[in-house]
Order: structure tokens, then C-alpha cells, then sequence
């Protein structure tokens, strides 16, 4: 039996942004637990990318679509029926959001209004979660961590979008969804790392670029301090979320953070040391022209998911790194390897570190 008690096998799951980082891994995870999976997304943001290299296009409902374009989402969502949603497609690049800012927030708002619209429409949903970020809060920069309770906020367009997504879940709860009986609610994670990540301006995946490129990686932001977190850590606690609103519609109907511990929130100069001594090599370059502005300390309070959920994390920071340079030390070094079944196999280990430290997901 799996961690996940055999809660997905058989159901029918649509997940937005399957072909981006997050978006794949959880498709695969959700493959392997026997979930019938449904994506909706554009074609795979970046060259390479996890999607393509897993060739999920094969291994579950692969179409392509723009979550703005709301007549196509409402037809997939009534020709194919979900029993569960988890949507994460969205513009998530915080430079990017300030050349782009219209794109920005019709992406991350409107399309977000967008999925809600057509799941509560379709009779055969029964849970909705959204997908949203840390920086949704209005960043103080004081040193504890912020709480679901805490305003949201937002100094750049892509950190106001997500702030506006968190109220317009909030409201759709209160207006819509506890009346039509769906369980709905919105998650929170802190700076996601892991194998088959490579979008622009992020740390891991421009270092991982540098080092097979035999090239100094430049970083903006050293000092900026972020919680860091492998990507199966908050992608399993969105399955262990979902599992739960699918057996109480009202009780799980929130926001809740998925972070690290508290003593997993590093500076940048510290993830990339750590980094490097992992892969063995890599160098570092500091890029001193002005920057647009990023917030500099950001931390998550999770003592909610792990009070009302029993969600707690399982890798340590060390080890989160770990096993993202091992996932692109096996892509680099050695080309003919599988990495849908390399991706499956980190699965399979992080499951069986959750069974050892009996950590999660129990009710």
C-alpha cells in the first residue's frame, strides 16, 4: 500500500500546468499511485524540460491550452470529468512579471477565476486545490515565519498576482463552494527545488546550466535568505491535502503553508556552497548592477499543517540538495539514462524516508 492509502487510484485527476516543473513531477507521482491524470497546459515552458524528457505526453492526458482561454478549459473540464483539481499553471517569474505585467496578472488571476468557474460548473468535482506561493504575503522582512492568518500582499506584479489569487480562493470558499458542497483551498510553499527545474532566474537550475557548461554561475542576490525545499516535500503534502478534502468538504476548506524548517532557510551564497560541494565543482560570480526588487528574508510558520494535517517535512536541507544534483548529475553525465524512471525511483525513496521517520500522513 502507498503512503497515500490507495486514496487516488482509479480517480479521475486534471492538473493545470503539467508540463512545468511542479506540474510534471506531481503528474508522475499521481500516475504512479494509479490516478487517471488529465493535463491542461502550454507547451513545456523551457528546452529542455522535465515533461519532455519523462515523455508524459505518452503517459497520461497531455492538452495543450491556455488557462486565459476560458471556453477550452470549461469543455475539458466537462468532457472529461474530474473528481479532483490541482492547478498550477501560472506566470511564476518575478522579473518577468515586470515586463509583463498585463500577462501576469490575466494569467495568474483571471486564470485562476477560470479553473474555479469551470470546476464548480462540472458535477463531478469534489476538490480544488490552488497552487499559489510564499510571496503572496506583504513581506516585512521580519525574521519569523508569516501565517495563513497574516495579510497578503505583494511589492512585484508576480507576488501582488498571487496575493489577489489567495483572495479570490478566499472568496469563491465563502460565495460559491461551500454551498455547491466542493472542498476547495489554496496552498503555499517556500523556494522549490529539484531534479528536471530549468526555468530562468533560479538558483539551482542556473547552476546546474553552469556546471555542464563549464562556466561561473552569476547570482544576483547572495544575502537574499529563502526556505528551501525539495520538491516532493510540499508536492506530498498537496496529495495528503487532497486525500483529506475528498473525506471532509468543509474541515479542509483553507489556506495552509507547506514549508521547511525553520532551520532550513539559507542565504543564497549558502544553497549554491552547498550545492557545489555536492556536485564536486562549480564556481560562483556576483552580479553588483542594480536589480529590480526581490524581498531579501522570507520564512513560512507551517504550525497549522502540521497541528491539523500531521504534515511534516521529511529531507533536511542537506539532503533536499542532495538529491537534486544527483538528479542532474544522472541527466548530464549520463545521457541514456531513463529520468521518468530515475524521477520515479527519488519518489520511491522519499516515501520510504517518510515510512522510516513516520513523519506524514496519518489522519
Amino acid at each position: 500500500m502507498n503512503i497515500f492509502k490507495d486514496e487516488y487510484r482509479g480517480k479521475k485527476v486534471l492538473i493545470t500546468g503539467h508540463t512545468g516543473f511542479k506540474g510534471a513531477w506531481i503528474s508522475i507521482w499521481l500516475k504512479s499511485l494509479g490516478a487517471e491524470v488529465i493535463g491542461y497546459s502550454l507547451e513545456a515552458p523551457t528546452e529542455p524540460s522535465l515533461f519532455k524528457i519523462c515523455k508524459l505526453d505518452d503517459k497520461i492526458t497531455s492538452i495543450v491550452g491556455d488557462v486565459r482561454d476560458e471556453k477550452k478549459l470549461k469543455d475539458v473540464f466537462q468532457k472529461y470529468k474530474p473528481e479532483i483539481v490541482f492547478h498550477l499553471a501560472a506566470q511564476p517569474l518575478v522579473r518577468l512579471s515586470y515586463n509583463e505585467p498585463r500577462m501576469t496578472y490575466e494569467t495568474n488571476v483571471m486564470g485562476t477565476v477560470n479553473v474555479l468557474e469551470a470546476a464548480r460548473n462540472v458535477d463531478s468535482v469534489k476538490a480544488v486545490i490552488i497552487i499559489t506561493t510564499d510571496k503572496c504575503y506583504e513581506n516585512k522582512e521580519w525574521v519569523y515565519g508569516y501565517r495563513e492568518t497574516d495579510p497578503m500582499g505583494g511589492y512585484d506584479p508576480y507576488s501582488s498576482s498571487k496575493g489577489c489569487v489567495e483572495l479570490v480562493t478566499a472568496s469563491y470558499i465563502n460565495s460559491f463552494y461551500k454551498e455547491k458542497g466542493i472542498a476547495l483551498a489554496s496552498v503555499r510553499a517556500g523556494n522549490v527545488i529539484g531534479g528536471g527545474d530549468w526555468a530562468e532566474d533560479r538558483v539551482i537550475p542556473d547552476f546546474a546550466r553552469s556546471v555542464s557548461e563549464k562556466k561561473s554561475i552569476v547570482i544576483r542576490n547572495p544575502l537574499a535568505k529563502r526556505p528551501w525545499q525539495h520538491v516532493l516535500e510540499p508536492l506530498s503534502g498537496y496529495l495528503w491535502l487532497g486525500a483529506l478534502m475528498l473525506k471532509d468538504k468543509e474541515k479542509y476548506s483553507s489556506s495552509w503553508n507547506f514549508g521547511p524548517r525553520d532551520t532550513d532557510s539559507l542565504n543564497v551564497d549558502e544553497i549554491l556552497n552547498l550545492a557545489i560541494k555536492s556536485w564536486g565543482k562549480g564556481n560562483i560570480i556576483i552580479d553588483k548592477n542594480e536589480q529590480p526588487h526581490e524581498a531579501n528574508l522570507l520564512k513560512l510558520d507551517i504550525s497549522k499543517v502540521k497541528a491539523y494535517l500531521k504534515w511534516y517535512p521529511v529531507y533536511e536541507v542537506n539532503k533536499a540538495v542532495d538529491k537534486t544534483i544527483q538528479w542532474y548529475k544522472s541527466y548530464y553525465d549520463n545521457k541514456s539514462e531513463n529520468m521518468y524512471a530515475y524521477t520515479l525511483k527519488q519518489i520511491q525513496e522519499y516515501e520510504i524516508e517518510a515510512r522510516i521517520q513516520n513523519l506524514i500522513w496519518s489522519e
